[in-house]
């Protein structure tokens, strides 16, 4: 446990990363088995989306947040210092590598008890379409006349470096921009694209 919560900043010779390397398909095989089970009649591509959103790295980070890992986390003073806790890599890799630590230690059972504990509220925000609003928006775009995609542009930056706030731009053709905000450019992005959709009407 104690290699898992350390980072390669705080120690190279003797961090998680490994570990990261193997809770990543340990986590993949314990989210694959429950929606096979979950979803009898999905076909795989509705089932790779799922997967996607279960495995993903902010949803690592959000299970690392909840069992408390981010106070445990082994760093260099210099990382540490920068906001590194709340970071979504360094909060998502020890996930993974706790995960593999149990799994090591304590089998299969003790993986799939932690992916239990802290993938309940995943697990359950699970639907129909798990298309998120980027996708949503740009097969819509993609699928008028002149196949023009959305642009993304950002838009401004606010915040200190472990808590940023990102404001992004998205463009249509034939529509005013929209602003989405969010604490990665990544969630500024898809906020931008549920309010474009919002406005067309063709969300949720």
């Amino acid at each position: 446990m104690e290699r898992a919560l350390t980072h390669s900043s705080a120690r190279a010779d003797a961090s998680n990363e490994r570990l990261e390397f193997l809770g990543d398909r340990v986590l993949g095989l314990i989210a694959a088995e429950r929606l096979y089970a979950l979803y009898p009649d999905e076909p795989e591509g509705a089932l790779a989306l799922k997967f996607n959103a279960l495995a993903r790295g902010e949803t690592c980070a959000a299970a690392a947040e909840a069992a408390g890992l981010a106070e445990h986390i082994i760093l260099a003073k210099s990382e540490a210092g920068s906001g590194g806790r709340h970071k979504v890599a360094i909060l998502s890799g020890a996930c993974e590598a706790v995960i593999a630590a149990l799994y090591l230690d304590g089998g299969m059972d003790a993986a799939r008890h932690f992916v239990d504990l802290y993938w309940t509220e995943f697990f359950a925000a699970l639907n129909s379409d798990m298309r998120d609003p980027k996708t949503v928006l740009q097969e819509w775009a993609q699928s008028r006349k002149g196949n023009s995609a959305p642009v993304y542009k950002l838009a401004g930056r606010e915040g200190p470096d472990h808590a940023p706030r990102f404001e992004v731009e998205v463009s249509v053709s034939g529509q005013e921009p929209e602003i989405g905000t969010g604490g990665s450019k990544r969630e500024a992005e898809q906020d931008a694209a549920k309010k474009m959709l919002e406005k067309l009407g063709l969300w949720p």
